[in-house]
């Protein structure tokens, strides 16, 4: 599966996370890919109000994972961006997360792709600044 979206706000980049949320399996792995001020935490805001979290949603960049425990299942919010080992995931309970099947969001997932599992759904948001973004779904299957 393969869905393109142009967004031309933060806000309607939330919307397509929500969108997504509906279509999310429990312990799915989200994959956000996007340069530096992209929208992945917009995105990723969008699918936790869609999976039934209502407060605040920042980017665990200095953190790590912000975790999110909610109704139906436990959210992980990864952010890879300052990851250098497995070491670190380890620490911060990534493979803890992965193993006890948490719905994982993870930004900066181009560092990570070796420890990925084989079925995830990938998101690649191509734009910054004031630019309109295209967003683009994919679900790698197994």
């Amino acid at each position: 599966m393969k869905n393109e979206y142009i967004s031309h706000s933060q806000r309607e980049t939330e919307e397509l996370g929500e969108k997504l949320s509906k279509e999310i399996i429990t312990g799915e792995v989200i994959a956000l890919y996007g340069e530096l001020g992209a929208g992945k935490t917009a995105f990723a805001r969008g699918v936790l109000r869609g999976l039934g979290y209502t407060g605040i949603v920042n980017s665990p960049t200095f953190t790590i994972v912000n975790e999110y425990v909610l109704k139906e299942c436990v959210v992980a919010h990864f952010d890879m961006y300052r990851v250098d080992d497995e070491e670190t995931l380890a620490t911060a309970g990534f493979f803890e997360h992965r193993d006890n099947h948490s719905t994982m969001l993870i930004e900066w997932s181009e560092r990570a792709e070796e420890i990925l599992d084989p079925s995830y759904i990938r998101v690649y948001i191509e734009g910054s600044g004031e630019d309109a973004r295209k967003i683009s779904v994919i679900r790698v299957d197994k």
